[in-house]
């Protein structure tokens, strides 16, 4: 695609008591009414938005990524009000779950609206929504005109950005702007849930836990069953390697010894061959491995921690030009089923149990 130039904003005003640079956001808004295309940071990872209701500025979204067009797109709103103009329906769970978890990480699935392109929905009937609890994401939706759609800021099937220079790393040259408001707070990308059959279905794990989304409505949900090669996947995330370094990635399950034991036994023989390797661990055992770089993503047991270091980790290992990457599989409640979904993306559902 024809290399654009890229302008960097970073976000000024960025305590809680300081008013966010109006200026920025009013030229950031305006490039989005324009069919333009504009990275910004959410709570969850950066997100690359453009006009939700604009075919084309979608069809740019996709091109800027190199995202599959059967992979549908997230429309982030400023008002949950305004989901009555995307989508056909509003069941009552809807509001339930937004009166809880809005703004937040928690996307729903809606039948969609005509007003919303195919483009958009990747040709689906359905269309997914959500309010970020970021207040740099919402000032801009707003200035964008209120539905700004928004997968995560990379070039597709790499770790979602959670730092600006991820995005310059990825897009640079592609997009018209890129809002710098520093790291992001969760690190993962937001839980979806479809609600258009009659037992909501969670389609992707994130910070809002199933058992979150239970509490909240008084009904269990249920799990998506895993996707046909040749199905379309109904939410971002379901079907395609994401979340990937370049290197292949090994997920390692099992007691503390046994994991720690394998690993270094399986770096010996890759070492014979030449390859460069990695280990992802905590911190009770990562200066136990023998690798040739070990990183630590946080205290046994903090999946916030984990969660927010992951995708950095994946981008340094890329960095390091790492031929294979061993991870330990991390216990941990709350978000851990997300963190457990995302490691078994990036190693494209290679398990080794001990």
């Amino acid at each position: 695609m024809k290399t654009i130039a890229t302008k960097i904003y970073k976000i000024k005003g960025t305590t809680a008591s300081e008013a966010i640079d109006s200026e920025q956001i009013y030229t950031a808004g305006q490039i989005i009414r324009e069919g333009g295309l504009v990275a910004f940071p959410t709570e969850t990872v950066y997100g690359l938005g453009g006009n939700a209701l604009d075919a084309t500025a979608a069809k740019r979204i996709f091109a800027a990524k190199g995202r599959p067009e059967d992979n549908p797109l997230i429309v982030h709103l400023y008002r949950s009000e305004d989901a009555a103009l995307v989508a056909k329906e509003i069941p009552p769970i809807f509001h339930l779950l937004a009166e809880n978890f809005w703004p937040g990480p928690l996307t729903m699935i809606l039948p969609a609206a005509d007003a919303v392109p195919r483009s958009t929905t990747a040709s689906l009937e359905t269309v997914a929504v959500r309010i970020p609890r970021q207040r740099t994401a919402l000032a801009l939706i707003e200035a964008a005109g209120g539905f700004v759609a928004a997968p995560s800021a990379n070039t597709s099937g790499r770790p979602s950005p959670t730092t600006a220079q991820h995005v310059i790393d990825d897009l640079e040259g592609r997009v018209e702007l890129i809002l710098d408001d520093g790291d992001v707070m969760i690190g993962l990308e937001s839980t979806i849930i479809d609600l258009t059959a009659s037992i909501p279905v969670l389609l992707r794990p994130g910070a809002i836990s199933e058992a979150d989304i239970t509490r909240a409505i008084g009904m269990d949900i249920s799990k998506a069953p895993p996707l046909a090669h040749d199905s379309p996947p109904l939410a971002p995330g379901m079907k395609y390697r994401h979340y990937a370094p370049h290197g292949q990635m090994i997920l390692v399950d099992g007691g503390e010894e046994a994991v720690v034991s394998y690993i270094n036994a399986q770096i010996a023989i890759y070492k014979k061959r030449g390859s460069r390797c990695a280990v992802i661990a905590d911190s009770d055992t990562y200066r136990r491995y023998h690798a040739d770089s070990v990183k630590c993503v946080g205290s046994h047991g903090d999946g916030e921690a984990i969660a927010r270091n992951l995708y950095r980790v994946l981008r340094e290992l890329d960095d390091e030009l790492t031929d294979v990457i061993f991870c330990e599989a991390f216990t941990v409640s709350g978000i851990g089923a997300a963190i457990t979904d995302r490691l078994y993306k990036a190693a494209s559902g290679r398990v080794i149990r001990v």
